[in-house]
């Protein structure tokens, strides 16, 4: 029987005992202490209804993947695979739950928490978009779920909404076998969402080694790291410090999955640490896949084996009436704002290359930014800011917000080429990692070596001169477009913030500006035009 959990310092608590699948890899040692199975999701960001598969809202007569309704049956499928096998579960979360639709747009989290409670979820660590609404929105978030929300190097000792209700770490027991979960959030929260000046975020490592000091002090267990740091600062963890066994990985949106066509590789990594193989599994983001990694464990909590698979949330899986109608009735109120019409796109508008290189959606709101400013002669926007895509023909005012969710306004500044050439470089300067801060950009060009080191990325670039483009002057002073996120410093764009000869914030909404430009031009002006080239 699953037994409710309290937030505060150590906790433990039974698995509810039974799960799993295939054979397991690795040795049948004799004197398994336990048999068990993590059931695991990250990077959801409030995607209830699912998607298209190009990141569009739903369409009817299109094919539609992820929503929580299905992710529920999926939870329970992969649990009664599980249980049939004799195994405990834990249902884990990796964090960012938070940011990316009008569900917690409208909701402030009450969504999302909903849905977790329903799902029976077992621990989450904190993800950066936890903290866009500030403490306030979290310890509200925090207030209403019965699991453990977990983050050891978060401090807030100066921020008493939230005292008391974020642990370092959790203890959960199968019979006599500990495991115990470590959450970390990534260190550069703070330029990525909107923690405020009384939450801090410490050391990923110290913090680490100090959790996993604290549960070994209590006896032998099996060490599970979720981390929302994204899956290269995980291999650097796993390789760096002693006695993590796994890592439950998110932050980076990567599928790790053995056959799958999307997937960037395969399911675990395996990394040698300082005393012991460490596995990374990580489950793509939106609610497409579940992962399930089944785990054989040695008395002492060491890992003898391991299998599993990632489940793809397809139309194929059924959803669950219940969890349908929780997201219904919170959907309700939203119905009319979705449905608004702004315009048309001749294409479907995929935002997954947005953080990678060039993408069709980031041209369109650069543009769109650019176009709203007379006088402006660059548009710069995060890549990561760009939280779904657009729908191949009609367009509606739900499926702008769905793309910019946070709403941002128009911000304004001067500056000169040298700064908004570093401020390229800054945008860059997390590209392994999938970082939100790449640049999408318009009226200007550049191009960029992703293999060069972070500060030497940045190949060139030039700006628009009437028909043609003329490489950045250095020293000239260049009027610049941008969200008031990016401006203040957000995504590491301290040079909008302190080297800016003028700014101003206080702009139209950015959705309004997006939506009156596809009103206007349509969607058709966001194809690729080379403004930026990988070389």
């Amino acid at each position: 029987m699953r037994a409710l959990l309290s937030r505060r310092a150590l906790l433990a608590t039974s698995l509810a005992v039974p799960l799993a699948i295939p054979a397991l890899r690795g040795t049948r040692a004799q004197g398994i202490g336990s048999r068990v199975s993590l059931l695991h999701l990250n990077d959801f960001h409030a995607k209830h209804d699912g998607q298209q598969p190009t990141g569009g809202t739903c369409r009817e007569g299109r094919p539609c993947v992820g929503g929580s309704a299905r992710l529920a049956s999926g939870w329970s499928m992969l649990e009664a695979e599980a249980r049939a096998e004799g195994r405990g579960v834990l249902r884990l979360d990796a964090g960012d739950q938070f940011t990316g639709s009008l569900y917690h747009t409208a909701h402030n989290g009450r969504t999302e928490a909903a849905v977790q409670r329903a799902n029976r979820t077992h621990a989450m660590t904190l993800g950066n978009h936890e903290f866009d609404g500030g403490p306030q929105r979290l310890a509200d978030y925090a207030a209403l779920v019965d699991f453990p929300l977990l983050s050891a190097n978060l401090d807030v000792s100066r921020e008493p909404l939230l005292q008391g209700r974020i642990g370092s770490h959790a203890v959960f027991r199968h019979g006599e076998q500990r495991i115990g979960l470590i959450g970390l959030t990534t260190e550069t929260t703070p330029e990525a969402s909107s923690p405020g000046p009384t939450v801090a975020f410490t050391d990923a490592r110290e913090a680490a080694l100090r959790a996993i000091a604290a549960i070994r002090a209590g006896g032998p267990a099996t060490i599970v790291v979720l981390s929302h740091l994204g899956l290269v600062p995980d291999q650097r963890l796993a390789a760096a410090v002693p006695g993590i066994d796994l890592i439950v990985g998110g932050h980076s949106h990567t599928l790790l999955g053995n056959g799958l066509p999307e997937a960037e590789g395969s399911s675990p990594v395996m990394v040698d640490g300082p005393d012991r193989a460490v596995r990374i599994v990580q489950a793509g983001a939106y609610g497409r896949w579940l992962g399930r990694l089944d785990l054989d464990l040695a008395p002492d909590g060491r890992i003898l084996a391991q299998g599993g698979r990632v489940l793809p949330v397809t139309p194929e899986l059924a959803e669950d009436a219940s969890v349908a109608a929780l997201v219904a009735g919170y959907g309700k109120p939203l119905a009319e704002l979705r449905a608004r019409p702004v315009g048309q796109s001749p294409v479907a508008l995929s935002n997954s290359e947005c953080r990678k290189g060039e993408c069709g959606l980031g041209n369109l709101v650069a543009d769109a930014m650019l176009a709203a400013v007379p006088g402006a002669e660059v548009a710069v926007t995060n890549g990561g800011g760009l939280r779904a895509g657009l729908p191949q023909g009609q367009v509606s005012l739900g499926d702008v917000l769905e793309v910019l969710p946070f709403g941002n306004t128009l911000a304004t500044l001067t500056i000169r080429g040298s700064d908004l050439r570093q401020a390229l470089e800054i945008g860059l300067g997390r590209y392994a990692e999938n970082g939100g801060g790449f640049a999408q950009v318009g009226g200007l060009r550049y191009g960029f070596d992703p293999a060069a080191p972070a500060g030497q990325r940045v190949r060139s670039v030039s700006v628009r001169d009437g028909d043609g483009y003329k490489p950045l002057d250095p020293e000239r002073v260049y009027r610049v477009v941008t969200n008031n996120f990016t401006r203040r410093g957000g995504d590491g764009y301290t040079p909008f913030r302190d080297k800016a000869l003028d700014s101003y914030d206080n702009g139209p909404p950015l959705e309004d500006v997006v939506a009156a430009y596809i009103r206007l031009e349509g969607a058709s002006r966001s194809r690729l035009d080379g403004r930026i080239e990988r070389r």
